[in-house]
């Protein structure tokens, strides 16, 4: 992939479930995410009210990054999914796609998620707290 490609970053509601999936293969997180079940992640996409894209700006668009996320677009945003390409990740996609979450959702909207431990520097780095007091229920499948 190109340094100098540029990116542009946009909402996308219809994403297609099969780009979806292939990013999210090669960002990593398909090794925890049902990848193998297409039915469940378009679910998840047909059931996220902000998704949003980072494609290179060239003739194939090719998509590099997306943030999947659930909002009242009042309170607060909770994005469960931020996957970038392996090939793209230090180009600053990820923090693009964090800043035009921003963007959209605007200053009196605060934005939450569960970071992969792998990328727990990533977000401190760029500018996100972490907070203590998190709790969850597995899922059973």
């Amino acid at each position: 992939m190109a340094d100098s490609s540029k990116v542009l970053y946009a909402s996308e509601p219809l994403l297609d479930v099969a780009e979806f999936r292939r990013v999210l293969v090669e960002s990593g997180l398909g090794k925890v995410r049902p990848v193998d079940d297409e039915a469940r992640l378009q679910t998840m996409l047909d059931n996220a009210n902000l998704v949003l894209t980072a494609r290179l700006d060239r003739p194939d668009r090719q998509l590099v990054g997306v943030a999947r996320g659930m909002t009242d677009f009042s309170w607060v945003c909770y994005i469960s999914d931020l996957a970038v390409s392996k090939a793209a990740q230090g180009l600053g996609v990820g923090k693009g796609l964090m800043d035009e979450a921003q963007r959209q959702l605007g200053p009196s909207v605060a934005i939450s998620l569960i970071s992969m431990p792998d990328a727990v520097g990533f977000y401190e780095r760029i500018g996100m707290m972490r907070m203590i007091d998190a709790f969850w229920f597995s899922r059973k499948s």
